[in-house]
């Protein structure tokens, strides 16, 4: 690449016994398709590409993220990144879009928050997020046959009380449905050491129906592997009016906090 350039930072790791980049990033890309390498300061090693400004000033970079086509595809390598890194050992992942002026500043910002880092490094050493979401079809959680709404032979009244007890059929089928995602979360986090909420995700974009009940993330031993999937394939088993979506592994990117500071 010519031209000046800006550091692009994909994630934080422990520096490597011999100073040397992990195998698992050789020959990787990142999200300017540039080979990705490490910046060592402070017993840490910051996982970083190099950029052209001019595609990622930021107004380059402020109309790219309107891109749909363009946005997608540099996330998607941005998480590449994140996770060939994982492969190597724990990593701190950074949010998408963290960039620094230079090498120098990405050092600096690992010396300033090199305690910080650490304590997350070694809080995440030996465990794994999963993530878990739950879908439930409002019609198994309706209840039974109502009785007679009432209303007589006034038109208007028996439409309102129609419209009434539809309303509270809606909202006692989603009380129940909560219930239940309540249960399969307790089941769950059982088996974690922590875990994260996230909002439903929208309906349009994650292409589902019904109800998103639950979305959550679980921190799990490694350990604890086995028994969590296990436990989520037996949740699956008792509750067949819920459908349920594992992922994972993945690097714990609802348990670490980006580090803070002026790139």
């Amino acid at each position: 690449m010519n031209g000046p350039q800006a550091t692009w930072l994909y994630a934080v790791t422990t520096a490597p016994a011999d100073g040397g980049p992990p195998k698992a990033l050789t020959g990787v890309a990142g999200v300017a398709g540039e080979p990705v390498r490490l910046v060592v300061g402070s017993g840490l090693a910051a996982v970083v590409g190099s950029v052209p400004l001019s595609d990622f000033d930021e107004e380059a970079l402020r109309d790219h993220l309107e891109d749909l086509r363009w946005l997608e595809r540099a996330a998607r390598a941005h998480h590449y990144v994140i996770n060939e890194a994982a492969r190597h050992g724990q990593v701190v992942p950074l949010r998408f879009a963290t960039l620094y002026h230079d090498d120098e500043r990405v050092r600096a910002m690992l010396e300033e928050r090199r305690e910080d880092l650490t304590d997350t490094l070694s809080r995440v050493t030996g465990r794994t997020e999963w993530g878990v979401k739950a879908y439930a079809d409002p019609r198994a959680f309706v209840p039974g046959p109502a009785e007679p709404t009432g209303g007589g032979d006034r038109p208007g009244t028996a439409y309102l009380m129609r419209r009434r007890a539809q309303r509270q059929e809606r909202e006692t089928a989603q009380d129940r449905a909560t219930e239940r995602a309540a249960e399969i979360h307790t089941a769950l986090a059982a088996l974690a050491v922590a875990t994260a909420a996230h909002p439903p995700q929208d309906t349009a974009l994650a292409a589902y129906e019904g109800w998103m009940v639950l979305n959550n993330s679980y921190l799990v031993p490694d350990t604890a592997t086995d028994g969590f999937t296990a436990t989520v394939g037996a949740l699956r088993e008792r509750y067949p009016d819920i459908s349920l979506e594992l992922s994972g592994p993945w690097p714990p990117y609802s348990f670490t906090a980006p580090p803070e500071g002026s790139p």
